[in-house]
């Protein structure tokens, strides 16, 4: 039976940018949803009392509503905090977390605890300074060697929407570790220098319920390589193996179609 595929966007976006790996998911015979969270839907909205346990709530109100159980459920970048809290809530409905070059949930710790003190200082005020919303990047930023046309950059960053800010700096709750979930990271190449990912995703290589996967391609893929991602979350939800490396880890590198 195929499984359930729940798409959540990174930041500044909303379940538009989700559109054509969709297509290409019922290609495959996969139903996948998509949702916009809370404030992400127009920039004229109050986003005062929106934090991540607001987007926590939104994607379990989605799940419980349309009652969809044993779900591939996937987040790209910032969302990655919020897949990760709600796979840890409602484990009998989540068969599989995809994390898209995604932040990773750790309890006590908010997405701002990556960044060095001075960038989260910095980041903090311009939140401040923006109405409640984090500042959405321009197109020459969006595209700047991250596998994306000009024209692709241009309309990406046009329907960007300012992220509300308070995401970023609440703490996330789990339950269990993180490493206790069955999951994949992908890791999108473009994006890193010499292939170094962040400490604590690095430290998931070692959990045995996690895989990794890369893609040849910057950090917005569904927009750069919708094929190639479709491609890979079909054959996760199908429950394909591939060959077991080290540490129970499997492995997949795919090319850009």
């Amino acid at each position: 039976m195929k499984r359930q595929i729940v798409l959540v966007p990174g930041p500044w976006m909303g379940a538009w940018c989700w559109e054509a790996v969709q297509e290409r998911l019922r290609g495959h015979g996969h139903d996948a949803q998509a949702i916009t969270l809370p404030g992400l839907a127009s920039a004229r909205e109050d986003v005062s009392h929106v934090g991540l346990e607001t987007h926590v709530e939104a994607v379990m109100a989605l799940l419980e509503e349309r009652d969809l159980r044993d779900v591939v459920l996937a987040g790209h970048s910032y969302a990655g905090l919020v897949v990760g809290q709600v796979a840890d809530r409602v484990p009998d409905r989540v068969a599989h977390t995809v994390f898209i070059e995604g932040f990773l949930p750790h309890d006590g710790r908010s997405m701002l605890h990556v960044f060095p003190e001075r960038v989260r200082g910095s980041e903090l005020r311009q939140i401040a300074g923006n109405s409640g919303r984090w500042p959405a990047p321009d197109a020459s930023v969006v595209g700047d060697g991250q596998g994306l046309t000009a024209r692709q950059a241009h309309s990406l960053a046009r329907r960007f929407v300012g992220h509300p800010g308070r995401t970023l700096s609440d703490p996330a709750k789990l339950n269990r570790p993180l490493a206790d979930q069955r999951a994949t990271y992908v890791v999108c190449s473009m994006e890193h220098v010499r292939g170094r990912l962040s400490p604590d995703v690095d430290a998931m290589r070692m959990a045995p319920g996690w895989d990794f996967e890369t893609l040849h391609t910057g950090h917005w893929p569904m927009i750069s390589t919708p094929g190639p991602l479709a491609d890979l979350l079909a054959r996760i939800a199908d429950g394909a193996t591939t060959v077991p490396g080290a540490a129970g880890e499997r492995r997949r590198t795919h090319e850009d179609a």
